[in-house]
């Protein structure tokens, strides 16, 4: 009995790998790129703007899509072409984004953001730079994301009013921080034709990205138990995903979160909206179909 479940877990295993480079492979990279905030950063060439733009729309990535992106694009056309060189400029940043709104945040809350980026950033080269000193000197991702938040928010002098100080996570409070994770995985991912490769942290060390569409699937695929979108939960599934990829276990999120959205996933077996997924052989809505 104990060999039998063993090998019915090992091809449980092999399923579920094949199941997630089926995806990978099936996704429809430049449609989904299109509808997707990552995409604004690559309008960009010098590093400094594309890492601006990255940390803005990486904090912005919540909500409705459409309203999302439209959000972001009026940020990007206040600012100008040159964001570095606006956010040297605090004081007329802030006004150039005065009037503009995301939800709970407010214009001055996305310049004071990009400002303290900026001096973290021309001090230690690149915001890239400024996290890898952190990652040597810590040895931990999440102490090296909060020092290195803590201090983009000193320098833009985030305040607590209106949650804007909260525009940029905080690692330390236990949440999964999923549009930092976003940040990371667009920055430090090899490059291709999504992510960017620009910073030089190991991917290995990344955390996936968990928001509701990659929790429902983690949960669905048995990567994780957890109810909760914290911090244990992306590392109980990103331990799954590296399973089949130690070196970069991120690497499925792009194509998981987008399969999430359109297949808008459920928590349990739906025929009509199961129709089609991509990982609905290993489900564990739809186990009676799986080896072993």
């Amino acid at each position: 009995m104990l060999r039998v479940s063993a090998r019915g877990e090992e091809d449980r295993r092999r399923a579920i790998g094949l199941a997630l480079e089926r995806v990978r492979s099936t996704v429809d990279v430049a449609a989904r790129f299109q509808s997707d905030p990552v995409e604004f950063v690559h309008r960009y060439t010098r590093l400094e703007d594309r890492e601006l733009v990255a940390l803005g729309a990486s904090s912005l990535a919540f909500g409705n899509v459409k309203a999302m992106r439209a959000k972001i694009a009026e940020a990007l056309e206040r600012i100008g072409p040159d964001v570095a060189q606006s956010a040297d400029d605090p004081a007329a940043l802030r006004a150039r984004l005065r009037g503009w709104k995301h939800r709970v945040y407010r214009g001055e809350d996305l310049a004071r953001l990009l400002a303290g980026g900026r001096v973290v950033q021309l001090a230690a080269g690149s915001l890239g730079a400024a996290l890898a000193t952190e990652f040597e000197r810590t040895g931990s991702l999440r102490d090296a994301l909060a020092a290195w938040t803590a201090a983009i928010r000193k320098e833009g002098r985030l305040r607590a009013r209106r949650g804007g100080a909260h525009i940029l996570a905080d690692p330390t409070k236990g949440s999964a921080v999923k549009r930092l994770m976003l940040l990371l995985r667009w920055m430090v991912r090899p490059a291709d034709g999504v992510d960017l490769g620009l910073w030089s942290l190991p991917p290995s060390a990344l955390l996936i990205p968990v928001d509701t569409h990659v929790h429902r699937l983690g949960k669905n695929l048995g990567l994780t138990r957890r109810n909760d979108v914290s911090w244990k939960t992306a590392e109980e599934i990103t331990a799954g995903l590296r399973r089949y990829d130690a070196e970069d276990p991120a690497k499925y999120d792009f194509p998981l979160c987008h399969l999430g959205m359109l297949q808008r996933c459920p928590s349990r077996r739906d025929e009509a909206r199961c129709e089609g997924c991509g990982i609905k052989p290993v489900c564990r809505h739809w186990e009676p179909a799986l080896p072993g």
